[in-house]
């Protein structure tokens, strides 16, 4: 769904803000001014992007399937916000920082996030207990209450429970001579209150098991009778798909945990820590160790909130709280279930008529070879690849082929997040063990994705092949593999580069372009950058790659201020920018300079856009779209027109200050024949 964000309420200009531009003097004003209504506040950007994923679950010519799952990722975005955001947020309220430039919140925009936090999650459970669950009912799909079910399929959950999840549960207890225990993030658990002959009232926490899914397929009769039990997600005899929550059918079973104990309630509940892990590129010396210590289960942040359910008494809601050291605006009493996000499970269901038609990426047939080799194809001309519509196979042969290409000497690579399987690391194992040099950069603090980036990082070593962590205080974040090929008595730079991850997981679900190019003068860049990133060279001009943090923000100031002056003497300034956000307070500042002086403005904003369109003498020039729908938009793209020598930029940096000053980002020219193509941002194949 294209959604024209200057409808939104939030970037409208209305009378304030109007009254607020009218006091500034000059432009440059802008950027020093503290008032809000100057910018659209980062955060409520955010949920109103999440709002836009969830007019996706209500929109009815979506799959129903499909509908689940974009509630499940709405789901899933709050609960990356509450780990990433809420801390930022509380950290400047703490610090009562006005300046624009810190992401900065007084005490009052706090109450008005939290404000709107509760609003979400209301419309979350509305569009789930009152539109998604009666319309998965009217396709024979039935998300059951435990006494909705009949006595033959209550006793067979009774035999699944003993089978499959009583032995994996661990009761632990909480008294005098028990500490409470660590409740782990995003876990879901159960708050149990026993009454014992002995000790009177007790409190016990089950975790329920990680391997075990929410959602229970439960058989029909006529299942039972033929013996289908096992193949959960296809409709038996009775055409039917039955579940129940692995919660209510542990809380029926628990006077099988607790035999001799009577048992008083029982209430599932689920926490959000603070997802920051803390880390000092100047303090942690061993930088993979201090990873290790404080990611994934050995690291236990500050609770951020709680959900539990509506019907959960005082007294144990008291036990919780004081543990956990939460206050009552952090908990949220919810009539659904805890932990939304699951819902996806049901996408696992075998009704092809409720999900998006199958979709096959097709290899690049230009990079398909026989007798030519793959670089002797890039050598000839560049290649753009569009993913998910072309294959993400191509980089996967182009690395595989550098491994067992007797003329490569070496591999060079950076890698911020990558699938578990990865074959391109296998590659690069088999490169390492054809005597290729092999370089990999993997980028440790890549979050959520530390500890497979260590074990990734080991597995490699292992293998021989030199692992740089990354660089002091930056994130590596730029995609970038350059193979080095001897040819004729010299070294000839073949350069792979990508808007997107080397993730195979990843590469069928979000939209990126990658980029194959012999050019001499990228391939020259791409050794210069190596050499800064490996080692202490402080290269801070590049030939035709545009790098942060040394020149991108300069470079891309530049190109826009070119349109304002070719505004002035031709009347043909034209702007298109395609990012996932838009927040460096510069790079606004000049946009709307742009605006006024008459440049026509296109910005394609997924999620993040601190700039308010359509305000008369500023923005008015500028119109901002976002595109949410079958797959994740995350290509970034420059174009400027240039006075008609076009020029267009693609790359993994958004017009954030963490990626314009704080990370190791490329942006990277693409060909004027590619250039002429790339006519469609809305999420289209592209075609030859």
């Amino acid at each position: 769904m294209v959604s024209n964000m200057t409808s939104n309420p939030l970037s409208s200009a209305d009378e304030k803000q109007k009254k607020a531009f009218s006091e500034i003097s000059t432009f440059e004003d802008i950027i020093t001014s503290s008032d809000p209504d100057l910018y659209i506040d980062r955060d409520f950007s955010w949920l109103y992007f999440n709002n836009r994923v969830m007019e996706e679950a209500l929109d009815m010519s979506n799959p129903l399937l499909e509908r689940v799952r974009f509630l499940s990722i709405f789901a899933s975005n709050l609960d990356e916000y509450y780990m990433v955001r809420i801390p930022t947020v509380h950290k400047s309220v703490l610090e009562e920082s006005m300046n624009f430039d810190a992401e900065n919140h007084t005490y009052s925009e706090m109450q008005k996030i939290y404000a709107e936090l509760p609003i979400m999650l209301g419309n979350m459970e509305s569009c789930w207990e009152d539109i998604l669950i009666p319309a998965l009912k009217a396709q024979n799909i039935h998300i059951l209450e435990y006494s909705e079910l009949e006595d033959f399929q209550t006793e067979y959950l009774n035999k699944y429970f003993k089978k499959n999840i009583f032995p994996l549960l661990t009761p632990l207890a909480y008294d005098s001579s028990h500490p409470f225990p660590y409740i782990a993030n995003q876990s879901v658990n159960l708050a149990v209150i026993i009454s014992d002959t002995a000790y009177g009232r007790l409190f016990v926490r089950i975790k329920i098991p990680s391997g075990v899914k929410r959602l229970i397929p439960v058989p029909s009769k006529e299942d039972l009778k033929s013996g289908k039990t096992e193949d959960n997600m296809a409709a038996g005899k009775s055409g039917n798909f039955n579940f129940v929550w692995v919660d209510d059918v542990i809380i029926a079973n628990l006077d099988l945990v607790f035999p001799g104990q009577t048992i008083l309630e029982a209430h599932a509940f689920r926490i959000t820590r603070d997802g920051d892990l803390g880390l000092d590129d100047d303090g942690d010396f061993n930088l993979m160790k201090s990873i290790e210590k404080k990611s994934g289960a050995k690291y236990f942040g500050s609770p951020l909130r709680m959900e539990i359910n509506d019907g959960m008494s005082d007294y144990v809601l008291k036990i919780l709280m004081e543990n956990l050291k939460l206050r009552s605006s952090q908990v949220e009493a919810l009539a659904s279930p805890v932990g939304l996000v699951s819902i996806s499970e049901l996408c696992d269901i075998n009704r092809p008529d409720l999900k998006y038609e199958p979709f096959t990426p097709k290899k690049k047939e230009y990079l398909i070879t026989k007798k030519a080799s793959i670089f002797s194809k890039i050598k000839k001309k560049d290649v753009l690849v569009y993913r998910p519509y072309d294959s993400f196979e191509s980089v996967i042969d182009f690395v595989q082929a550098a491994s067992v290409d007797p003329d490569v000497i070496a591999i060079k690579i950076t890698l911020y997040r990558v699938d578990k399987k990865s074959r391109i690391i296998q590659y690069l194992k088999d490169a390492a063990d054809n005597g290729k040099q092999v370089v990999v950069l993997i980028e440790l603090k890549a979050r959520f994705d530390e500890e497979n980036n260590v074990a990734k990082a080991k597995e490699l070593e292992h293998a021989n092949i030199h692992v740089v962590y990354g660089v002091p205080n930056l994130k590596t974040h730029a995609k970038i593999c350059m193979v080095l090929r001897r040819e004729e008595d010299e070294l000839v730079p073949y350069v792979h580069m990508s808007t997107g991850n080397y993730n195979a997981a990843t590469a069928r679900i979000y939209t990126d372009f990658e980029y194959f190019t012999a050019d001499p003068e990228i391939g020259q860049d791409a050794v210069d950058l190596f050499n800064a990133l490996t080692g202490y060279s402080r290269k801070t001009n590049y030939q035709k790659l545009l790098v942060a943090p040394s020149m991108m923000r300069g470079e891309l100031i530049s190109k826009i201020r070119r349109e304002v002056e070719n505004q002035k003497q031709h009347g043909n300034g034209h702007i298109v920018f395609k990012l996932n956000s838009l927040v460096d307070p510069e790079c606004i500042f000049e946009l709307y300079r742009a605006s006024a002086a008459g440049v026509k403005v296109e910005l394609q904003v997924r999620g993040i856009s601190c700039l308010r369109p359509q305000i008369p003498g500023y923005s008015d020039n500028i119109q901002i779209t976002s595109i949410v729908g079958r797959f994740l938009e995350h290509p970034r793209v420059y174009y400027f027109f240039n006075n008609g020598e076009e020029e267009m930029y693609l790359g993994s940096a958004d017009l954030m200050q963490r990626n314009l000053d704080r990370r190791i980002e490329i942006l990277f020219p693409v060909n004027e024949d590619y250039l002429r193509k790339i006519k469609a941002f809305g999420g289209k194949p592209l075609g030859e």
